[in-house]
């Protein structure tokens, strides 16, 4: 598997470790483009600790910020990183299954 792609998930699961962050995500996948303070009127979350996680959020490619009126900044959801850490399960799960189902035939005919 390519360093890279290991990378991007690795960001992925760190931004989606966070609560605030997923609900973020959630608000932006259901409502659309936001702006920090936009998102922060939606949910229990400061507009100190939006701007911050939307930091994190941009970094790992999940929302790309996005000029709009008046200097206003708009987040829009991005899914591609999301795609490449489910590659990323993917070929993490091919790999485990044939071990697993090795070791579930030797476990059903030792007992």
């Amino acid at each position: 598997m390519p360093p890279d792609i290991e990378a991007i998930a690795e960001q992925v699961f760190v931004a989606l470790a966070d609560p605030s962050r997923r609900s973020i995500l959630a608000t932006l996948a259901s409502g659309g483009p936001a702006t920090a303070t936009d998102l922060a009127e939606r949910l229990p979350i400061t507009r100190q600790a939006i701007a911050k996680h939307l930091a994190l959020l941009t970094d790992a490619g999940l929302v790309t910020p996005e000029q709009g009126e008046r200097r206003r900044v708009r987040y829009r959801l991005h899914s591609a990183p999301m795609q490449v850490a489910q590659q990323f399960l993917a070929a993490l799960a091919r790999d485990w299954d044939g071990p697993l189902a090795a070791l579930k035939d030797h476990l059903e005919g030792s007992a």
